[in-house]
C-alpha cells in the first residue's frame, strides 16, 4: 500500500537547477529513512543521497556537492535540489523508502536496503 510518487523531472541545460519531489502515501513516513537513486542508460542504479527520519542526518554520493536532500515530515515529501546541473546527470531519478529504527547514521546506500520505490522521474541536462 505504500506508494512513492517522484515529480518535477524535466529537460534543463547544463548550469540550470530542478528540483525533484516525491510524495509517500501509506505507512508512517516519519519512520522511513529516504533517498534518492538514478540510474542513466546501460548503467546500474546508483545512490545519490539519503536522509534521516528527521532530515537531520544527511548522506550524498561522492562527487554530488550540488545537490541538497530534505524533507518536509508534514507533507509526507522528500525533495532533491539539483543545482549546477551537468550533461552526466542526466539519468531516471528514483525515490526510495525504508523504514528505518537504527537512527540517524549509518544511512543505507544499498538499493537492496530499500524497501519501497517510486516509478522514476526523467531528468534530461542537455550540454
Amino acid at each position: 500500500q505504500v506508494q512513492l510518487v517522484e515529480s518535477g523531472g524535466g529537460l534543463v541545460q547544463a548550469g540550470g537547477s530542478l528540483r525533484l519531489s516525491c510524495v509517500v502515501s501509506g505507512g508512517t513516513f516519519s519512520l522511513y529513512a529516504m533517498a534518492w537513486f538514478r540510474q542513466a542508460p546501460g548503467e546500474e542504479r546508483e545512490f545519490v543521497a539519503a536522509i534521516s527520519r528527521d532530515g537531520g542526518y544527511t548522506n550524498y554520493a561522492d562527487s554530488l556537492g550540488r545537490f541538497t536532500i530534505s524533507r518536509d515530515n508534514a507533507k509526507r515529501t522528500v525533495f532533491l535540489q539539483m543545482n549546477s546541473l551537468k550533461a552526466e546527470d542526466t539519468a531516471v531519478y528514483y525515490c526510495a523508502a525504508v523504514p528505518w529504527i537504527r537512527g540517524g547514521t549509518n544511512l543505507p546506500r544499498q538499493t537492496t536496503a530499500y524497501a519501497y520505490w517510486g516509478q522514476g522521474t526523467q531528468v534530461t541536462v542537455s550540454s
